[in-house]
């Protein structure tokens, strides 16, 4: 009997250690998994990347006007302005330090790229950021309002970044929002940081109608366009096509790997969005944008969201966000683009067309004809950065 007694006193002793080595084990898998991760601080960085007229301001303005979230518009464009004579390659990873710097409420590398003495006046956009309209960086707008850039230009330009930095602090996601990232090497020493906890969001347009953008706002990127070009000498007539075979290049390059084998640091941090699925159906896409991240929606979003995309244009500013017909924004490439310039833009994107389901047209007729639908839903693909022996 009293060795039965031992026995089963073994028994129990040995469940309950077994048990606490699955608890703990558990536990380190999970501080370890890449899609669970969270740095000690509680606060969520997301990228929002993409490239220039593909929509990404009012996807940026969609964070922007969340309570819960810090946003700043386009931090790159001081590193590319400020050395706009180098490549872009050679700046990403300029672009890459200012990125985890700010990500961390440190503006201390953001100071290098500003005048002396920055106000928060020198930031790019700054009266459009809500965070910067509130406490503690401005009194102006209460935490949780929409904020008014007019009025927010007028009453917050406060010297000195120091507001900016404690404003940041205070909210548990941080988003940025660039076109200037190329690629997704540069970036994963800040998936590898533990100090963050990173989702990159990738925003991609058809690139016909980015081209009708680029058309009406071409002065504004020519600074851009030679940076994306590597200061190549490129005939004027064929600088916007080239450039924007670079852009559909670096898209395809970033979502091809992002998705196929991504190394362990990756996994489960990266969504695609397209911009005409925002724009025909955005509750929906914005609300599982919102959920991949970690934010909810509010009902007070969802009413300014539908402003956002169902109302007309209040003025013809191409970089102001402001109410409009998204599906008709959507599709006025079809009308006013010459389908020269059409075929020009297949021949140059077509990897990305193919990648990202846009179909192509063929025929003046078939371009006008808003009947048949372009975008077609997403297809399996085979990557063509591959070897032929791993596809």
């Amino acid at each position: 009997m009293p060795s039965c007694k031992v026995n089963l006193r073994t028994m129990i002793l040995m469940v309950i250690l077994q048990g606490a080595a699955v608890v703990l084990f558990c536990s380190w898998y999970v501080e370890l998994s890449p899609n669970n991760f969270m740095p000690s601080n509680g606060k969520v960085h997301v990228l929002v990347i993409s490239s220039c007229r593909s929509g990404s301001s009012f996807l940026g303005q969609v964070f922007n006007q969340h309570p819960s979230v810090f946003y700043l518009f386009e931090p790159a464009w001081h590193v590319w302005t400020r050395i706009p004579k180098l490549g872009a390659r050679m700046l990403q990873m300029a672009v890459r330090d200012l990125l985890r710097s700010v990500f961390q409420c440190d503006f201390s590398t953001m100071e290098a790229y500003l005048p002396q003495k920055p106000r928060v006046s020198s930031l790019f956009h700054w009266a459009a950021n809500r965070a910067l309209c509130s406490p503690p960086a401005c009194p102006l707008t209460p935490r949780g309002n929409f904020s008014d850039p007019s009025r927010c230009l007028l009453a917050c330009n406060a010297p000195g970044l120091q507001g900016v930095q404690e404003a940041c602090s205070t909210y548990s996601h941080v988003v940025l929002k660039v076109i200037r990232v190329l690629e997704l090497e540069s970036l994963y020493p800040l998936f590898q940081d533990p100090s963050l906890h990173l989702r990159i969001i990738h925003l991609v347009r058809d690139p016909r109608a980015v081209m009708l953008s680029k058309l009406r706002t071409a002065g504004n990127f020519h600074i851009d366009d030679h940076i994306i070009l590597e200061q190549r000498r490129i005939p004027a007539a064929k600088v916007q096509y080239r450039v924007l075979e670079e852009s559909c290049h670096s898209h395809v390059r970033i979502n091809e790997r992002a998705i196929l084998t991504p190394p362990p640091f990756l996994k489960g941090r990266y969504k695609m969005v397209r911009y005409e699925d925002i724009s025909f159906n955005p509750i929906k896409e914005i609300n599982e944008l919102y959920e991949f991240v970690g934010l909810e929606m509010t009902t007070q979003l969802k009413e300014w969201i539908y402003m956002l995309t169902s109302g007309k244009r209040e003025d013809n500013n191409p970089f102001k966000v402001s109410p409009r017909n998204a599906t008709d924004v959507s599709q006025a490439w079809r009308r006013m683009l010459s389908h020269d310039k059409v075929k020009q833009v297949q021949e140059v994107c077509e990897r990305a067309m193919s990648l990202f389901s846009y179909r192509m047209v063929h025929s003046e007729e078939e371009q006008k004809n808003l009947d048949i639908d372009l975008l077609v839903p997403r297809k399996p693909y085979k990557f063509s950065w591959l070897p032929t022996d791993r596809i």
